[in-house]
C-alpha cells in the first residue's frame, strides 16, 4: 500500500515537473502529494513562523495574503541594501543572460573584480570565495592549521574560541561555537578546539599551549545576545597572538559589510587580523561567503589545498561586486553609523520608564534589547502587527534593519515595538494580580 502511495505521489510530481498536469490542478496535486507524504517534504530543521513571504522591496515584505511587513530582520543580516537593490539586480540579471557557472579551474573575471574591491575596502591582501559563513569559518580554521604545519613546520592545530560565540553549523564550526545547544546529538566532536570565557585574559593565556594555532573571535556576539566585545580586551588578544606567534581570526559573518558602521567591525577596534571572514550581506541575498587573509598566508593555501565548487561563481561574484560598488557610491558604512545612533537614541527614549527593558546595546544597525523575561511572544505579536524582528537568546530582541533604512521607518518600528512591549507588560501584570 505504501509503495502504491509513493508511486501515485511520484506520478503526480512528475506530471507537474514535465508540464503535463492541467494548469488548474498543479497546486492541488502538489498539496496532495505533500499530504500523502505526511506533510512537508522538507526536513523539519526550522521552527517556521506561519507566514509565507513572497515579495520584497526596500524595507518592506509582502506575504501571500497581501499583508505588508516592515522588515527589521533583513533575512538575519543578509539583505543589507534592502530587498531587490536596483544596481545589484541589474548586474545579476545581466550576468544571468551571459554565464552562470564554469568552474574555478578557469579564470572568472567577476570573481577577480569582487576580490579586488574587497581588498580595497579592507586591510586584506587575498580572498577565497565560498558559499556561506560556516564555509568561510571552516576555511579560516583550515588555513590557520596549514600555515603552522606546512609553512612554519610546527604541530599547531588548536583554535581557541569564546563562550557564547557562534561560528556555524558544520562539525568544525559548531565545535568552535561557544554554545552547547548547537552541539547536542553530534558527538564525537572534532578535536582541536578550546573555549574560554569572554573578557578573561588570564583564562585565554592559560589555554595557550604548544599546539595552539589561532584565536577566533567575534567583535559582537550577535547570536549570543548582541554583546559588543570590549575594545581593550580585543587589543590585548591581538597583542597576545602576536607575542605567542598565533593567528588572529575575526568572524565577521554577521558584523561585516557595513552592518556595524564600518566596512568590517574590527576596523573600529584598532587591530589588523591575520584572517577574517564574511558572508550574509556580502551578496545582497545571494548565497556567498569569503575568507580574507594577509599576504603571508598565501603560501599555506596553494593549488589543490582547498576548494569550493560554487564559490565565487559568475553570478554570485557579480552580486558581490555590485553590492560593494553600491555601498561605496552611497557611503553606506558612514550612513549606518548615523542611523544606528538614531535608532539607539529612539529606543532609549521609548523605553526610559519601562522596567521590562533592562538594556539596549549594539553597534551600528545590529541592536539588542535585553528584557526581563522571554521575548518569543513579542516576536509573534510583532508579526501580527506587521513588524518583523528576531531574538538573540531567550530574553533579547535583535533588530537588524537594512542599512538604507529611513528615519521614518525607524520611528515606525520603535513606535510599534513600544506599543507591543507596553501591551505585553500590562497583560502580564494583570494576570499576576488576578492570580494573587
Amino acid at each position: 500500500m505504501a509503495h502504491s502511495k509513493l508511486q501515485d505521489s511520484t506520478a503526480s510530481t512528475d506530471s507537474i515537473a514535465n508540464g503535463t498536469a492541467p494548469a488548474g490542478k498543479v497546486k492541488d496535486q502538489a498539496a496532495h502529494a505533500a499530504a500523502e507524504a505526511g506533510g512537508s517534504a522538507l526536513l523539519q530543521t526550522y521552527a517556521r513562523y506561519p507566514v509565507n513571504l513572497v515579495r520584497g522591496h526596500g524595507s518592506w515584505l509582502w506575504d501571500d495574503q497581501g499583508n505588508r511587513y516592515l522588515d527589521f530582520m533583513s533575512g538575519l543580516a543578509v539583505t543589507n541594501l534592502g530587498h531587490a537593490p536596483e544596481k545589484v539586480k541589474e548586474k545579476v540579471k545581466a550576468q544571468l543572460d551571459t554565464l552562470w557557472h564554469v568552474s574555478n579551474l578557469f579564470g572568472i573575471p567577476q570573481q577577480e573584480q569582487a576580490a579586488r574591491l574587497l581588498t580595497q575596502v579592507t586591510g586584506a591582501d587575498a580572498v577565497f570565495f565560498c558559499n556561506s559563513g560556516a564555509e568561510a569559518n571552516e576555511a579560516a580554521i583550515k588555513l590557520a592549521r596549514r600555515y603552522h604545519q606546512k609553512v612554519k613546520g610546527e604541530e599547531r592545530y588548536e583554535v581557541i574560541t569564546f563562550e557564547q560565540s557562534f561560528h556555524g553549523r558544520t562539525l568544525a564550526t559548531l565545535t568552535a561555537t561557544g554554545q552547547q545547544k548547537v552541539k547536542d546529538g553530534f558527538l564525537p566532536l572534532p578535536a582541536g578546539f578550546v573555549t574560554v570565557p569572554l573578557h578573561d585574559l588570564e583564562a585565554l593565556k592559560a589555554a595557550i599551549g604548544p599546539h595552539t594555532a589561532a584565536v577566533m573571535l567575534e567583535m559582537v556576539l550577535a547570536e549570543g545576545g548582541v554583546y559588543p566585545v570590549d575594545k581593550e580586551f580585543v587589543q590585548q588578544v591581538a597583542a597576545l597572538c602576536k607575542q605567542e606567534g598565533l593567528l588572529l581570526i575575526i568572524d565577521e559573518v554577521q558584523t561585516g559589510m557595513g552592518r556595524t558602521g564600518s566596512w568590517f567591525a574590527h576596523q573600529q577596534y584598532g587591530i589588523e587580523p591575520d584572517i577574517f571572514t564574511s558572508a550574509k550581506g556580502i551578496a545582497s541575498g545571494l548565497p556567498a561567503g569569503a575568507l580574507l587573509a594577509k599576504d603571508y598566508l598565501r603560501e599555506a593555501f596553494t593549488a589543490g589545498t582547498h576548494a569550493s565548487t560554487f564559490g565565487g561563481n559568475p553570478v554570485s561574484a557579480a552580486a558581490i561586486a555590485a553590492t560593494i560598488e553600491t555601498m561605496l557610491e552611497e557611503q553606506i558604512p558612514e550612513r549606518v553609523k548615523e542611523m544606528g545612533e538614531y535608532l539607539q537614541q529612539r529606543l532609549r527614549e521609548a523605553f526610559a520608564d519601562q522596567p521590562f527593558v533592562k538594556e539596549i546595546r549594539g553597534l551600528g544597525l545590529l541592536i539588542g534589547i535585553e528584557c526581563a523575561a522571554p521575548v518569543a511572544e513579542l516576536v509573534t505579536a510583532g508579526q501580527k502587527n506587521k513588524l518583523l524582528f528576531v531574538t538573540a537568546g531567550p530574553n533579547v530582541i535583535r533588530l537588524l534593519p537594512n542599512l538604507k533604512v529611513s528615519k521614518e521607518e525607524i520611528d515606525q518600528a520603535v513606535d510599534t515595538l513600544a506599543a507591543l512591549i507596553n501591551t505585553h507588560t500590562a497583560a502580564a501584570l494583570a494576570e499576576k494580580e488576578e492570580n494573587q
